[in-house]
C-alpha cells in the first residue's frame, strides 16, 4: 500500500500507510499467562501449595491483563469510527492530493467508500485513501 511520490529536489520518497495495532514478539498474550498459571497450579508441591495470597494476585493479575486487551480493542474500534466519521465529513469538500504521476490533483468528494483498513474520498471519480490527501477546504474557497 505505497506508492512513490516526488520529493524536494526530485528525489523519490516513498508514503506509507499508518497502522493501528502493533505486533511484539517481545510480550505474553493472556493465553501464555493463563497457561504458565496452570502449569504452576499442576505441578506445585501439595505439601507446600501455593499461598492464597499469591494465588489471589496472580488471579488478579490475569483479570488486568484480560481487561487491558479488551480496552485495546475498543480503542482500535473507536479509531475505525473515528476514521469513518471524519472521511464522511469531507463529502462536498475541495480537496488536493498527489497522483500517481506525482502532480497535485485537485477535485471534489462526491462520495467516501469505508472498506478495509482505510477509507477512501471519491474524487471527481477517482478512490483516494485519506492518508494521501494534502489539503482539504470548503467548496469555492480555493
Amino acid at each position: 500500500m505505497t506508492s512513490p511520490v516526488s520529493g524536494v529536489g526530485g528525489a523519490a520518497t516513498t508514503a506509507a500507510a499508518a497502522t493501528s495495532t502493533v505486533t511484539r514478539t517481545d510480550q505474553m498474550g493472556k493465553d501464555v499467562f493463563l497457561q504458565l498459571l496452570v502449569a504452576q497450579m499442576r505441578y506445585q508441591d501439595p505439601n507446600s501449595p501455593a499461598s492464597t495470597t499469591e494465588f489471589m494476585s496472580q488471579t488478579a493479575t490475569f483479570t488486568q491483563v484480560e481487561k487491558l486487551e479488551e480496552i485495546a480493542a475498543q480503542n482500535a474500534s473507536l479509531v475505525a469510527l473515528q476514521r469513518s466519521l471524519s472521511a464522511g465529513a469531507l463529502v462536498g469538500h475541495t480537496v488536493s492530493y498527489t497522483g500517481e504521476d506525482g502532480a497535485t490533483v485537485t477535485g471534489t468528494v462526491g462520495s467516501v467508500k469505508i472498506t478495509g483498513d482505510e477509507p477512501s474520498a471519491v474524487v471527481d471519480g477517482v478512490d483516494v485513501p485519506m492518508g494521501r490527501l494534502t489539503e482539504v477546504s470548503l467548496p469555492g474557497t480555493r
